[in-house]
């Protein structure tokens, strides 16, 4: 991610216009509103996922900037910004309606319509710039939800933060091809984790209810993977749909669901080896659904080519 400001690299009677006019240039015409006294510190960086704008802000100053019906009329892209607090508490104004948000939680709204993004205190922000025709919501889906806090506690919005925060930081790593690709991931996530707050998935076209189905799917698997009788009978049931039909859903992907639950337990045991920490073997593989440790030394050994024990030692090595 380019870094397109860095208040520490100005003189302090630069950085109040420098700061403004990189706002305007990277998010668009805005109103920047700052007490002219007040010590300007901060960063901001911008980069690009495929279609989608990501940008990260960081500033302990308090500040605001509004989107203003003036502003709207010389300058309106169709963008939705969805904005992710990484730190502090970030304020979000729009539709008469205002979120305070917490770390990890989310807000969308509409860049063509007035709004306001407010700091009182430290924050680091990610914001993303998404093109409204790559949300899968019907007309209007959005206009009932602008400024309302998603939270991260449950469904899709618990897979959603963790990757839209790992994107906002590993950006500059990706190819394009899979940053094409990962485009796609994250729009269908936001669109999920927005259809659920709506309550309205019933309403979208087959194809992404089926993609959004999938995805609530495999956000139940990844929150119960410490669950020893998680099976396709218990996701299935839990979603209200056959096993067969489950297992239809999974197909798309070249997998089974007993398949992706064992690829899914495997690789946070394996993460969870590489970080070391004093939990046993057995401990691990038990914290992840696998209790069975002669059971589990046998399927990470397939997967990784070493038992987990050795797998632990090479890494400490390392």
């Amino acid at each position: 991610m380019a870094v397109l400001i860095r208040t520490s690299d100005l003189p302090a009677k630069q950085r109040h216009d420098a700061w403004r006019a990189i706002v305007c240039d990277t998010l668009g015409p805005l109103d920047l509103r700052i007490d002219p006294g007040a010590p300007l510190r901060g960063q901001i960086e911008a980069g690009r996922l495929g279609p989608v704008g990501v940008g990260r802000v960081r500033t302990s100053t308090p500040h605001s900037v509004h989107r203003t019906p003036g502003l709207i009329h010389r300058d309106s892209p169709e963008l939705y910004r969805l904005v992710l607090a990484l730190e502090g508490s970030p304020r979000v104004a729009q539709d008469g309606r205002y979120a305070q948000l917490s770390r990890g939680e989310f807000a969308i709204y509409d860049f063509t319509r007035p709004y306001e993004l407010a700091y009182d205190s430290a924050v680091q922000l990610a914001v993303f710039s998404l093109p409204r025709d790559l949300l899968s919501l019907p007309d209007g889906a959005l206009d009932t939800l602008t400024a309302l806090p998603i939270t991260a506690e449950s469904g899709t919005a618990a897979l959603a933060v963790p990757l839209l925060r790992r994107v906002a930081v590993d950006i500059e790593t990706y190819r394009p091809e899979s940053a094409a690709r990962l485009s796609t991931v994250v729009t269908d996530l936001i669109s999920t984790a927005v259809a659920e707050r709506l309550e309205q998935t019933r309403s979208l076209p087959e194809g992404s209810r089926q993609r959004m189905l999938l995805l609530k799917i495999h956000a139940f698997i990844e929150q119960r993977l410490g669950w020893a009788d998680l099976d396709p009978a218990t996701v299935a049931d839990a979603h209200h749909i056959s096993v067969r039909y489950l297992h239809r859903l999974f197909e798309t992907e070249n997998t089974t669901v007993a398949a992706w639950i064992r690829q899914r337990r495997l690789e946070r045991c394996r993460a969870e080896l590489a970080e070391g920490g004093t939990r046993s073997v057995s401990e691990i593989g038990a914290r992840w659904g696998l209790p069975d440790s002669a059971h589990f030394s046998r399927l990470f050994k397939r997967a990784y080519g070493m038992p987990p024990a050795e797998y632990r030692r090479a890494n400490a090595v390392r």
